[in-house]
């Protein structure tokens, strides 16, 4: 578990424009956010938007955060950011004040490392069922991301689990243990395709079958 060593700090200012109005801070490189939390009042915030791409490239939605709001130090998470649909910039962000004593629900993502020999050896596919997991603990204690070492997938049979993974017992996994993370798939044989093309050829006759038979005969006058 990597966790972070030095806070991710990051400067905001307090806004008033909103609505449509948020349009001529976006003209300025700055982006709107709003920022909430448990048992207190939202907040409508600006940050820059090179320095928040900086700050979301090392934190994600998972690590804290450190917001300077006008002289103060909140401890926040990102907990949403929209795009614009054709640039996919930046256009607004949510930011959720944690209580350092109370336990927070987040997703941690996961990083694949190493190289799978029943990939390389055995020319098998690998098959990732999830790229982040879901973790309660004290805003402290939140991991950066968990690597998963892929080169003990040396077989077929071989999986990667919930229950493998190197967890703090300060951090509950919201998974049961048995969940497979990635496993290695066994190639398609030249047989199997072959079936596999004959099994669609044969869909498909019937398809043209049912169509034909569905058909409404034309009447001669």
């Amino acid at each position: 578990m990597n966790k972070m060593t030095n806070a991710i700090t990051l400067k905001a200012t307090i806004r008033t424009e909103i609505g449509k109005k948020a349009d001529k801070l976006r003209k300025q490189d700055l982006i709107p956010a709003v920022m909430y939390g448990n048992k207190i009042a939202a907040e409508n915030i600006s940050v820059n938007y090179n320095e928040f791409k900086k700050v979301y490239s090392k934190a994600g939605e998972s690590a804290l955060v450190q917001l300077e709001v006008e002289g103060k130090k909140l401890n926040v998470l990102i907990h949403d950011i929209q795009l614009a649909p054709m640039s996919g910039k930046v256009t607004h962000i949510d930011f959720f004040q944690v209580n350092m004593k109370e336990e927070v629900e987040t997703e941690i993502p996961l990083e694949f490392v190493g190289e799978a020999p029943a990939v390389k050896a055995l020319g098998g596919v690998l098959i990732k069922n999830m790229d982040e997991i879901s973790v309660k603990c004290l805003p402290s204690d939140l991991p950066e991301k968990y690597e998963i070492d892929i080169s003990v997938l040396a077989t077929f049979d071989d999986v990667i689990s919930v229950k493998d993974l190197k967890i703090s017992d300060k951090v509950e996994i919201l998974l049961d243990g048995e969940t497979v993370i990635a496993l290695v798939s066994a190639p398609r044989t030249e047989e199997s395709l072959s079936e596999l093309d004959t099994k669609v050829e044969e869909d498909v006759s019937k398809v043209a079958g049912v169509v034909k038979e569905e058909a409404a005969p034309v009447e001669k006058k």
